[in-house]
């Protein structure tokens, strides 16, 4: 007799293969796997290794979360076809999912760059870093949008992308530069939402790629206009020329109780 033809108990069978005895017997229960034999004295289930295969079909669709009823309905027309059909829906809904956990490292890596900012830099400096490019859905305000068309405007988007939760995505609000030049500091023209999932689209800003000068403010939003003063002297001191937006985005709300403490991290392109 070929060794693969021989009888394994079901505690053999099981060890094999990484589940409990029970979930043994309950798939012999329901009719969805069932033993190559059972003794007629004692009722012992017994297994040949040619069941094998069966059974890891069935542990993978369980760990896809397949239903059982799902599992029992293809068990009853097993087929390359039927297999194939399933395993393509499973998949296609894995992707959805690895894609959502890639959007969910991707803010909680924000986060955490973010606590180490505060944990380990000196927030009343300026200075230059490089950044890679990023795709930014934005809206567009004015000095009139008020505050509750904000949220609508936001709310819309967040709905449009089919984000769900806010915390799948960063916020922040945009200035150009030009206006900080001409001294008009609270001349807001967009909000940006970055979702770390989206892909390239046309009618996506492009924050691009290259140094930026990276600036923080803390406290009341009144204090902003000095701290652009400050970034604009410092520019002029070392001979930088800035383009674009300033980007500004909070970075400590989930820590903070109270405005005095809110932290604006603010970055803006540099030529050359």
């Amino acid at each position: 007799m070929n060794k693969k033809d021989k009888l394994l108990t079901i505690g053999q069978f099981a060890a094999m293969h990484g589940v409990n005895k029970r979930t043994l017997m309950w798939y012999d229960e329901i009719g969805l796997f069932q033993p190559a034999f059972i003794n007629p004295e004692n009722g012992y289930r017994c297994y040949t290794y040619h069941q094998s295969p069966v059974l890891e079909t069935i542990l993978l669709l369980r760990e896809l979360d397949v239903s059982i009823r799902e599992i029992q309905d293809f068990m009853k027309d097993r087929s390359a076809a039927s297999l194939k059909c399933l395993l393509e829906e499973k998949i296609a809904a894995l992707d959805t999912q690895i894609t959502h956990l890639q959007a969910v490292r991707t803010t909680l890596c924000t986060h955490h760059r973010n606590m180490d900012t505060l944990l380990s830099m000196d927030l009343t400096q300026i200075g230059l870093v490089e950044k890679e490019e990023r795709c930014l859905v934005t809206v567009d305000i004015d000095r009139n949008t008020s505050f509750e068309q904000e949220v609508e405007l936001i709310t819309a988007e967040t709905e449009k992308y089919r984000l769900g939760r806010l915390h799948k995505a960063s916020y922040g609000s945009m200035i150009s530069v030009a206006d900080l030049l001409n001294g008009s500091f609270d001349n807001y023209s967009r909000l940006f939402i970055e979702i770390p999932s989206l892909p390239y689209q046309d009618g996506l800003h492009i924050m691009p790629k290259g140094k930026y000068l990276r600036a923080f403010h803390k406290g009341e939003w009144s204090g902003i206009p000095k701290r652009y003063r400050e970034i604009l002297a410092y520019a002029g001191e070392h001979g930088l020329t800035l383009h674009g937006f300033s980007y500004e985005m909070g970075i400590n709300e989930n820590v903070i109780d109270q405005i005095e403490d809110y932290i604006v991290q603010i970055e803006i392109p540099v030529i050359g």
